[in-house]
């Protein structure tokens, strides 16, 4: 049996929104998970500010890291590699992760890795189930993201099926809870108040299940509508507002559509394995209903525990680790953050910054 010790040990940053997360994974063992957020310092607008969660993230990034190192009783000068989310995500907030990354790997000599955001929400898998079936129909639901993906090598082939054409559905699930007032973020406590509910009091509509619709993609917008009209006709009316029933009702609406579409393309391709990651995996409904139709279709259904569904440090590491294991090229020293980058670049590749040309920074402060 091969020593553990030999497998890449790899330290994660995940700065894409308002999270500033650092994971360490040996191979496909979690190590340290360190998260520190900002949520609280948002909730008063509503939503994220992006110059918001930049300054947490300048303020959060030292500390996380080295509470990492701690927990996971490693150096830095341990570390086989870097791993940073380079994108999709809020640009800011990304580069303060890029350039974090850049000065570690840098300033110790070790390879970095620049990988996708949405790559990493999909091998964060491997942490919990082990090894990822190839190919892994995906289904990334979140605030930012509703997307369908089917990956045959998570570090260099990511095909996308479909995605949202509007509202992602933790988008949907915020901006419900904020007509609720229910407070921010709306995901958790819509699917704690839904429990009590009755999801088939109010018929919702399904968007894009119609015959003639694309058969992946998403569309939220109008349900979001739906609902908020439903809630503003009833207080015009002077009734109250069944809180719990609108949040079973809305949130069977939307786990409706993101399962039944998820099985529907799981069949359509052949593929018996189906994965579901982001934020909105940790719904409880969801999960539920993914299992029971995947389990009517023949499908084996893999979700990570609810703490690595959201952004956190620990699926970056996983991917970067992946990258190592499989001899993925490291990224350039200009790596740079990319709010838009497409999921079809699982990682950033460049040339190759061996030690030939890094310097290692020589303080008896650094890590040692």
């Amino acid at each position: 049996m091969a020593d553990s010790r030999d497998e890449p040990l790899v330290l994660g940053i995940e700065t894409s929104c308002d999270e500033t997360g650092v994971g360490i994974v040996r191979g496909t063992t979690l190590l340290a998970d360190a998260v520190a957020s900002s949520v609280d310092e948002h909730a008063r607008f509503g939503g994220v500010v992006p110059e918001v969660a930049s300054r947490a993230h300048l303020e959060a990034m030292v500390p996380t890291i080295e509470r990492a190192l701690k927990e996971a009783g490693v150096s830095a000068r341990d570390l086989d590699g870097i791993a940073v989310t380079a994108g999709p995500g809020l640009a800011g907030a990304l580069l303060v992760g890029v350039s974090a990354a850049k000065a570690y790997a840098y300033a110790l000599g070790k390879p970095l890795y620049g990988v996708n955001h949405l790559a990493s929400h999909i091998c964060v898998d491997q942490l919990e189930h082990g090894a990822l079936p190839e190919p892994t129909m995906a289904l990334l639901v979140s605030g930012g993201h509703s997307s369908l993906l089917l990956s045959s090598d998570i570090t260099s082939d990511v095909r996308p099926l479909g995605a949202t054409i509007d509202d992602a559905a933790g988008e949907a699930f915020d901006k419900i809870a904020r007509v609720l007032n229910l407070g921010f973020p709306g995901g958790p406590v819509i699917d704690r108040y839904a429990r009590e509910g009755d999801p088939n009091a109010i018929a919702f509509p399904r968007g894009l299940t119609g015959p003639r619709d694309p058969a992946y993609d998403f569309s939220f917008s109008g349900l979001k509508t739906a609902v908020a009209r439903w809630i503003e006709a009833k207080r015009a009316a002077g009734e109250e507002v069944p809180v719990r029933d609108v949040s079973a009702s809305f949130q069977e609406a939307v786990v409706d559509v993101l399962t039944r579409k998820a099985v529907r393309a799981c069949k359509d391709e052949g593929v018996d394995h189906l994965m579901i990651g982001g934020g909105v995996a940790a719904n409880s409904r969801l999960r539920a209903l993914a299992q029971e139709r995947c389990e009517a279709a023949g499908i084996r259904l893999r979700v990570p525990r609810p703490k690595l569904c959201t952004d956190n440090g620990a699926m970056v590491a996983a991917l970067g680790a992946e990258m190592v294991a499989r001899n993925r090229p490291a990224s350039s020293w200009d790596l740079s953050a990319d709010s838009s980058l497409p999921v079809t670049d699982p990682h950033v590749p460049g040339t190759d910054h061996s030690h030939d040309h890094v310097h290692e920074v020589s303080k008896e402060n650094l890590y040692s």
